[in-house]
């Protein structure tokens, strides 16, 4: 049997084969529950975003114009929908404006520190931060969105965003700093 192109796949999501869709899901669930993962306070709400986000992209399939990739659509709809999810929870009432000790990130070796600990360990201490972090910390990292345009997103001011995101990286600073000691202490041993 012939390997279904992309094309195939998603003409069968558009009449809504079940196949089609199978394959579709299977094809990016992986990496697209990582995304929802990355935006989610637990993994129930990451799991109800994932599913809440592949019904969207059945749902909208139709309107993909093929202007980039397929993957990069369906991530889209993941991230906006775990953002989405986010405001609904009113968790915006707790980030922390500019002007709350905005403190100055220092984190220039940032690339020499992190190159010490493996990808999951990094995940679940990016995970671990309070979701106002997070949510800055991932959508500037990981998304590659400018201050402005994660204060639009969010509805908070480029001030905010700067500072959830200086004070995501301190922690993790942290976070990183206290695991280097403790793996020192254990290779010393």
């Amino acid at each position: 049997m012939e390997k279904e192109t992309e094309d195939d796949l998603i003409k069968g999501c558009i009449a809504w084969d079940r196949r089609s869709q199978n394959n579709l899901y299977n094809m990016y669930s992986a990496k697209m529950f990582a995304v929802c993962y990355k935006y989610s306070a637990s993994r129930e709400e990451a799991e109800d975003t994932f599913h809440e986000g592949f019904m969207k992209v059945f749902q909208n399939i139709q309107n993909f114009k093929k202007e980039g990739s397929l993957e990069g659509w369906i991530r889209v709809i993941m991230v906006n929908t775990a953002l989405e999810k986010f405001r609904k929870n009113k968790r915006m009432v707790v980030l922390v404006s500019i002007e709350d000790n905005y403190v100055e990130s220092r984190m220039s070796d940032a690339n020499d520190i992190f190159s010490q600990f493996e990808m999951e360990d990094l995940l679940q201490m990016i995970h671990r931060l309070p979701p106002q972090y997070k949510i800055v910390f991932n959508l500037y990292e990981f998304e590659g969105l400018k201050h402005k345009e994660i204060a639009e997103e969010l509805g908070i001011t480029e001030g905010t965003s700067k500072s959830n995101l200086s004070r995501a990286k301190a922690i993790l600073q942290r976070e990183i700093k206290k695991n280097s000691e403790r793996l020192d202490e254990i290779i010393q041993r």
